[in-house]
């Protein structure tokens, strides 16, 4: 077993790979759409073709996504060493695709002999309040499954991260439970994200087959955690998620979040910013908070750092931030 200064890797992550389209509606439209806003619904290509159709315009926006996808790449953007591990098809969104994880520094399992099939798409919806909603055909992805793993980098990582999207498929699930295996053997450390409210609400099931034992680290906001314990107080969500993971992520909004170091409970300010597109700020402040964990900060010092990382990312529109701004961000969050 390798120690952490010995791995090639900070963090490893697998997840859906999903090409965002971004489109900023009105609240009419999108229930015009009978859209349930606010979180991501899972639909077939048909489906995602009358949103995009009825909506009758190009995207704003386009960049490689899913949630784990983003907070990798935002590790990499800020300095770190990532693999991710995903399924795209031999078409042109998926040549795209891999084309913007590689100049993101990122290295894969996907190389140039794809499969045949549709790449997963993630039309995000953007409203007036800033909301994001996800309507995503996961297309190839779906069938993301041990092919795609690769334990030689998992042995080498810090972190393995995994999705909670991953839940809606049993290959998905399968994929996840044998990552963790590998990471057990390696001393790799696990990190799991809830990614969304209906994730534990309809794939519940396929959750917990992912926790299984328990977690190193896990991410959940305010409404995913409450829900994932069936409770209203938060207190009481902290008790149960403490059973589960040793070290945990609560992001409260514009409340900013509640850090569990294994011993200590840590509130974090959110940066008083205002928001234009909350698109991708889980995302961001997982990556943040993965690069700091991985590069001798403390608890403290990561959640203040994903904080202002967040705070930057939804005061702009799409689900990633330039570059060349997370140094800054590192500057602005330790000044000195």
């Amino acid at each position: 077993m390798g120690s952490a200064l010995s791995k090639d890797y900070h963090v490893y992550g697998i997840g859906n790979a999903l090409v965002d389209m971004e489109f900023t509606i009105d609240d009419q439209r999108l229930t015009a759409l009978n859209i349930d806003k606010g979180v991501m619904t899972l639909m077939d290509e048909a489906r995602q073709h009358e949103i995009i159709n009825n909506i009758n315009q190009s995207p704003e926006r386009q960049c490689s996504g899913g949630s784990a996808a983003n907070s990798i790449i935002a590790v990499s953007y800020f300095g770190g060493k990532c693999f991710y591990s995903c399924k795209i098809a031999n078409d042109p969104t998926g040549k795209f695709y891999l084309d913007d994880l590689r100049s993101a520094g990122v290295d894969t399992n996907i190389h140039n002999h794809l499969e045949e099939g549709i790449t997963g798409k993630c039309v995000v919806l953007v409203t007036p309040d800033a909301e994001r909603t996800l309507n995503t055909f996961l297309g190839i992805s779906e069938k993301v499954s041990r092919k795609e793993i690769d334990k030689s980098a998992i042995e080498n990582s810090q972190y393995l991260y995994l999705e909670g999207y991953l839940s809606s498929s049993e290959l998905g699930v399968d994929a996840v439970c044998y990552a963790k295996e590998i990471a057990k053997t390696h001393n790799t450390k696990t990190a799991l994200t809830l990614s969304d409210p209906n994730m534990v609400k309809f794939c519940r099931p396929g959750l917990e087959k992912m926790l299984g034992d328990g977690v190193d680290l896990l991410f959940a906001n305010r409404q995913e955690a409450l829900m994932w314990a069936n409770t209203e107080d938060l207190d009481t969500a902290i008790e149960k998620i403490k059973t589960q993971a040793k070290t945990f992520v609560i992001t409260l909004g514009d409340k900013g979040a509640l850090l569990y170091d294994g011993i200590n409970t840590i509130n974090v300010d959110a940066k008083p910013v205002k928001a234009i597109d909350t698109n991708g700020a889980g995302d961001m402040f997982a990556g943040g908070f993965l690069y700091g964990i991985t590069h001798g900060y403390s608890f403290a010092e990561a959640g203040k750092l994903a904080s202002n990382a967040a705070a930057v990312l939804i005061t702009e529109y799409g689900a990633r931030i330039e570059p060349e701004a997370h140094q800054e961000i590192i500057k602005s969050a330790f000044p000195g």
